[in-house]
């Protein structure tokens, strides 16, 4: 009888950290807000996304066999849980050039697209590509499949939300871009000079659907700013 994998594997990043290969998102989330809650003094930052975890030590560390070790002891139930945010973000669907091309690779109607993206509350299980982009998942299966555009826009305009393959998004900052956008959010959820990031992954994301006269009235608001 052989046994089942394990929920979590090690491997070294150079010098610098330890990436941890975990079984599934479930898992991932919950081994690195152990290591965050313990917080040893050789730890710099730990990164998750999807089913891996990156934590970055201290370069004058002086025992990477310990930290290892350390590591490899962390088990992914032993955290508290994290209090994940579910934050409502209004989006204007009105705003989105590729809402119709996606009705039309789907089979679905624009209406029935917008109904099934704001019908549930996804995770942010990663952050990148700039600052704040959280990728969301997963998408409902009927609107899984859109592929990303055969050519990316040069330009991607901030609060563009988007979608392809199982997954949401939402670009934060101008940027090219091969995502279908299907809508637009007035929200500023970005701002890298003041160290405003209110995202993070394991938090929860719910769209809501508004028109062209809610998004100018909302315009440039804070996401804690925006009316629930």
């Amino acid at each position: 009888m052989t046994s089942p994998p394990p929920a979590v594997v090690l491997e070294w990043i150079g010098d610098v950290g330890v990436m941890a290969r975990c079984a599934d998102e479930d898992t991932a989330a919950r081994w690195a807000a152990a290591v965050r809650q313990t917080a040893p003094p050789w730890l710099l930052d730990v990164v998750q996304a999807y089913t891996a975890v990156a934590v970055y030590i201290e370069r004058d560390t002086p025992s990477l066999e310990a930290v290892w070790a350390w590591l490899a002891a962390i088990k992914p139930g032993q955290a508290q849980a994290h209090v994940a945010r579910t934050h409502p973000i209004p989006v204007c669907y009105e705003l989105g050039p590729d809402l119709d091309a996606v009705a039309r690779h789907t089979g679905l109607s624009s209406d029935e697209v917008v109904r099934l993206h704001t019908a549930q509350a996804y995770t942010i299980y990663a952050i990148g590509f700039c600052p704040g982009f959280p990728y969301l998942g997963y998408l409902p299966e009927a609107l899984c499949g859109v592929p990303r555009r055969e050519s990316p826009r040069l330009r991607v305009e901030p609060g563009s939300v988007g979608l392809t393959g199982r997954q949401t998004g939402i670009y934060t900052e101008p940027r090219p871009g091969g995502w279908a956008l299907i809508g637009r959010t007035p929200l500023t959820l970005v701002e890298v000079a003041s160290g405003y990031f209110p995202l993070r992954t394991g938090d929860r994301v719910q769209f809501v659907a508004i028109d062209r006269q809610q998004f100018t009235a909302l315009r440039g608001q804070h996401l804690a700013e925006a009316p629930a």
